[in-house]
């Protein structure tokens, strides 16, 4: 019994020595915030796939491709594999901004665009972004140190945290590019160790049976994750400031070839569901299946968690980071110490904040819907970005555009979440497409995604006339 305590903390030390031999001691400001090599030559192609792959391997996603396949069979599997479409979407529009526009970020594409005002609340969206990120893979990692609420439970939130922090202080961007293709040569080998263990099983057994309900309700996913993927990948700055390390043509290939390898792993992880189903459990299966399978398979569940929720914090603190230090207008010229000093300190501030959720949320089987809502109530919420990276070609769109498609999406996303936190219906049973409980969520999407395009063609509307009145757009 003292060895099955003491074995996830070993192999939480193991993890933070070999990332720590990853990671640069020390990085000029220009570093820090751009990624690129001591001689300033920019990230290689496959470093590249790998960081932005691993990026989105989040723990969160993991246990979300896991929980969904359980409830909706295959179906829910390919519903979360399908949202890493997101690199697809993202990497030929920003190929499309860096080449046609010369911008270097997609703040300075806003701000030339749809003016500071604008460019301010999308920082301010993916702040928040960012913030769901620290609790919601912090949460899932920390799981396999104690129960939820216990103080090994804590103690594994706090050093993950802090271990986290501190090497993305000392690096900011380069460590993470760095340790990003350690990890995801850990990952990629722990999860050929898991697939070796459970796939026999799941073969001895057969796919488990799924009604006809739970498998229309895991369509009904699939159709919300294909009408969000539009807008999705926008406000994830862990994705997007990987799209301008490296030259417009390399970025493209490279995000095309992320993810179809994230999207793939998170495919075949969630094959862990349809075992945890096939063998009669409920609820968290990254929790249950290593747990039904012996102390070495939860050792190297509890590895992968720490690999997959490493990569994405210290993706998230770094972006946080260039968030506030550069990409904030008024930022301008070369990097300085001030901003990565600025930076640091709000690398620190989020990690803390980020956090104070894990205190009102409840174990058991709310994990895993807590996380799974994280993504799809914050991709609501900022579904008017289609229209506003996707239509941003259309002349004549400028700042009414940008706020007639912003604002209903985000008040849209706000009554989802009072829908889901007070459990009471808010939105008429005509809104839903399709069945299950996803069925709300992709008609409020859908109807949703309609009229912030419609408001965003308006504001083009708009500002035509404007300008043709010698007014201001």
């Amino acid at each position: 019994m003292a060895l099955e305590l003491i074995l996830p903390w070993l192999v939480l030390v193991t993890y933070g020595v070999i990332v720590l031999r990853m990671t640069p001691d020390s990085v000029t400001p220009s570093q820090f915030f751009s990624g690129r090599a001591p001689s300033g030559a920019e990230p290689g192609l496959w470093l590249l796939v790998a960081s932005a792959a691993i990026t989105w391997i989040f723990a969160k996603s993991i246990a979300n491709a896991a929980n969904l396949a359980g409830a909706f069979g295959i179906a829910g599997g390919i519903g979360y594999a399908l949202y890493y479409l997101s690199f697809v979407v993202a990497g030929v529009t920003i190929y499309l901004i860096r080449v046609k526009g010369g911008h270097t970020s997609l703040a300075g594409f806003l701000t030339a665009k749809y003016g500071t005002g604008c460019a301010r609340l999308f920082l301010i969206a993916i702040a928040i972004r960012l913030f769901n990120e620290v609790w919601s893979n912090t949460k899932v990692a920390a799981l396999y140190f104690g129960a939820e609420g216990s103080m090994e439970y804590w103690i594994g939130v706090a050093l993950i945290t802090a271990f986290t922090v501190y090497y993305s202080w000392r690096g900011g961007l380069r460590s993470s590019l760095l340790t990003d293709g350690a990890q995801m040569i850990m990952a990629a080998i722990l999860l050929v160790s898991i697939l070796f263990v459970v796939w026999p099983g799941l073969a001895a057994r057969g796919l488990p049976e799924i009604s006809d309900g739970a498998h229309m309700a895991g369509l009904t996913f699939c159709g919300l994750a294909l009408v969000q993927v539009l807008s999705y990948p926008f406000h994830d700055p862990v994705l997007t400031d990987r799209a301008f390390l490296t030259r417009p043509k390399v970025m493209i290939k490279g995000f095309v070839l992320a993810g179809l390898l994230a999207g793939g792993f998170i495919a075949l992880f969630s094959t862990v569901g349809l075992y945890g189903r096939a063998i009669g459990l409920t609820g968290a299966m990254t929790v249950g299946v290593p747990a039904s399978l012996g102390l070495p398979m939860l050792l190297i569940f509890n590895a992968i968690m720490l690999t997959s929720a490493g990569s994405t914090l210290d993706s998230t603190f770094s972006s946080a980071a260039k968030l506030a230090g550069r990409d904030w207008p008024g930022r301008a010229g070369a990097a300085t110490d001030a901003e990565r000093r600025y930076g640091r300190w709000v690398m620190v501030a989020i990690a803390v904040v980020g956090n104070i959720p894990l205190l009102s949320i409840t174990m058991g089987d709310a994990v895993g819907p807590a996380i799974i809502a994280a993504t799809t109530i914050s991709g609501t919420m900022v579904m008017g970005l289609a229209p506003i990276f996707l239509l941003a070609f259309i002349p004549h769109a400028g700042r009414m555009s940008f706020h007639l498609a912003f604002w209903p999406g985000l008040v849209l996303g706000v009554l989802v979440t009072l829908e889901a936190t007070l459990g009471m219906a808010i939105f008429p049973a005509w809104i839903d497409i399709g069945s299950g409980k996803y069925a709300d969520d992709l008609g409020v999407n859908v109807w949703g995604l309609m009229i912030c395009t419609a408001g965003y063609l308006a504001g083009a509307g708009i500002g035509y006339r404007r300008e043709r009145a010698g007014g201001p757009v």
